[in-house]
């Protein structure tokens, strides 16, 4: 199971980091990576880590403002939002994969089904 948390309402310009909790597998096996999905909009691949964590992607929007890192002793994925955005505002959801490159992001992308995401809410 992958289980995010960590959402809440932050300002323009302030910062909030999330947690990706997983259980049931071995997660040092897996490629993680973060997906948002905004209010009548589809689900986009936000950021992914490699398996070891030597690897990151981000999507052109939030580059310079997320840092997507992992603990595999803790069996945690964190996505630190810095200088967010009302456009950051989605609900945001992990999954894993056995690669994340950056011409493709997460491959493949398996989610869990039982998991909710974590809302993310960037107002004044």
């Amino acid at each position: 199971q992958l289980q995010a948390s960590g959402g809440g309402l932050v300002q323009p310009g302030g910062s909030l980091k999330l947690s990706c909790v997983a259980s049931g597998i071995t997660f040092d096996d897996y490629a993680i990576g973060w997906f948002r999905q905004a209010p009548g909009k589809e689900r986009v691949a936000v950021s992914c880590i490699s398996n070891s964590g030597d690897f990151t992607y981000y999507v052109d929007s939030v580059k310079g403002r997320f840092t997507i890192s992992r603990d595999n002793a803790k069996n945690t994925v964190y996505l630190q939002m810095n200088n967010a955005k009302p456009e950051d505002t989605a609900v945001y959801r992990c999954a894993r994969g056995f690669y994340c490159t950056g011409s493709e992001g997460l491959s493949p992308v398996e989610f869990d089904p039982r998991a909710r995401g974590t809302l993310v809410t960037v107002s004044s």
